[in-house]
Parts: C-alpha cells; sequence; structure tokens
C-alpha cells in the first residue's frame, strides 16, 4: 500500500508520529511536506496529496493540519476525493465503511500520538461496505458534474 502524506506546521509534529506507524505497517510513504514548524498555507500541502490519489497514483492520503478542518476542505476541492476529518476510531471506521473516504485528515492540536495511531490502523483496516452506502456515495460524487 502508498500513502501520499502532508501537513502544515501546524500538524508537522503529529505527521512525522504517524510517518512512524505507518512504517511499522509496512506501508510506503509519499512525504508531500511541510518538514517544518515555521508558518505555512495548509493548501499548497493539500493539493498534492489530493491530486495523487485522485490520479490513482498512490492508494490513499493523510493531511494533518492544527484541525484537520482546513486541510480537509482544501482537500475536497479536488474532484474524486473524499477527505473524512476523524478525530476517533469510530468515525475513522465509518469514513472508510460508508463513505469510501480516500484521505483521512486529522489535527494535531485535537489528538495525541496514540490516538492517532489507532486512528490511521483503524482507517486503512477498514474496507467500504458497497450496497446502499455505494449508492450514496456515487449521488455524492456525481454533485462534482454539475
Amino acid at each position: 500500500m502508498k500513502i501520499a502524506m502532508g501537513s502544515d506546521h501546524a500538524g508537522h509534529t503529529l505527521k512525522v508520529e504517524v510517518e512512524k506507524v505507518l512504517q511499522e505497517m509496512d506501508v510506503e510513504i509519499e512525504d508531500y511536506g511541510c518538514n517544518c514548524t515555521e508558518s505555512v498555507d495548509y493548501p499548497d500541502y493539500a493539493q498534492p496529496v489530493a491530486e495523487r490519489v485522485a490520479a490513482g497514483e498512490v492508494d490513499k492520503g493523510i493531511l494533518i493540519c492544527g484541525t484537520g478542518i482546513g486541510i480537509s476542505i482544501s482537500a475536497n476541492k479536488i474532484n474524486g476525493i473524499r477527505a473524512a476529518v476523524c478525530h476517533d476510531v469510530f468515525s475513522a471506521k465509518a469514513s472508510r465503511a460508508h463513505n469510501n473516504s480516500n484521505i483521512l485528515a486529522m489535527g494535531e492540536r485535537v489528538v495525541g500520538p496514540g490516538l492517532a495511531g489507532e486512528i490511521v490502523k483503524a482507517w486503512l483496516e477498514t474496507d467500504f461496505e458497497g450496497g446502499r452506502h455505494a449508492d450514496r456515495v456515487d449521488k455524492m460524487m456525481a454533485m462534482e458534474e454539475k
């Protein structure tokens, strides 16, 4: 599995911790930065990750900022992206099982590294259920065409 990752300055420390979890899981990582704690703009890091996911060049993406909100909104501007902000394991599983999310967003100011690792594992290990959820995801994605 190949994951594209990105963060802004407010998510950099948690991104480093999440990368360790992914390495333990033998997941290949494409790191799109940032690699600093100096102020940067989260759309600059959300866009390349989202574009790689949308193009099918990686399996999924993980984005981290202070809250997960700004970076997920930015990623969702790219057609084909279903970025979900998850700050608990239940939401992470539901975002995959019911919404077929392809980018996980988290906030460093909201979750600590231990919980973030649990969220990432749950998100990666949960499959999309399809069925009635597939119809809903199809309707959601058709909204991009309007």
